[in-house]
């Protein structure tokens, strides 16, 4: 059985757990938070969080996890069969990612934790780059009804995993509302979270958000 290591709270676990879910594969949580102490760096070269724990070893960053998810458990598949629609459903999960997810992340300590400002250069930089990571998904999505089309891929995973945090930003910060200039983009996001396997994964994220809080705020607080 696999082993997935993380902590409910984070998007990227939330990501892998469930792919893992969706595609019906057993698996077990261990329960670990990225840090450079050596028993995570025993498992992740760079501390950080999720890992997956397989009978050869442990594989770290969330894309090459689903890569490997699809290649050993194509029965369940999350992405389509012809190579170039492959390739068009991992580059919106790209997308998502460099130019929604990170942009917003710069961010999370202030809106997500409670902590300390953003520096006004990485806010500009934000609000800039989540403008544009926003009208690309506009340019890019299909929603018909899944963001890469008719199937549930590994697209819609990064993108019911990325927005909500990021459009949460936008509002705070900038009083901009970027989930709506999307046709179809809110609409899929309650949709997604409706399905069976997100609730699961929503029950755990909410029990673990405010002691993920507790651990953090020390940090993010000066």
């Amino acid at each position: 059985m696999f082993k997935l290591y993380g902590f409910a709270a984070s998007n990227y676990f939330n990501m892998v757990k469930l792919a893992l879910l969706e595609k019906q594969i057993p698996f077990e949580v261990v329960s670990m938070h990225g840090c450079q102490n050596p028993e995570t760096l025993a498992v992740s070269a760079r501390g950080k969080v999720p890992v997956l724990e397989t009978a050869d070893g442990f594989i770290s960053e969330t894309d090459v996890i689903l890569r490997y998810l699809e290649d050993t458990h194509p029965q369940t598949p999350l992405l389509p069969a012809h190579p170039f629609a492959r390739a068009q459903v991992w580059t919106m999960a790209k997308e998502i990612e460099l130019y929604i997810e990170l942009p917003a992340r710069l961010c999370y300590v202030e809106v997500l934790f409670g902590g300390r400002a953003t520096p006004e250069a990485l806010k500009a930089k934000a609000r800039r780059d989540l403008i544009k990571g926003f009208a690309a998904l506009g340019r890019r999505g299909q929603f018909a009804p899944y963001v890469a089309g008719t199937e549930f891929t590994l697209a819609d995973i990064y993108f019911m995993y990325s927005v909500d945090l990021a459009q949460q930003v936008a509002e705070q910060l900038f009083g901009l509302n970027l989930l709506d200039e999307v046709a179809g983009a809110r609409g899929l996001l309650e949709r997604l979270n409706d399905r069976r396997c997100a609730q699961r994964v929503a029950a755990d994220r909410d029990a673990d958000f405010p002691i993920f809080l507790e651990r953090v705020r020390p940090v993010a607080v000066p």
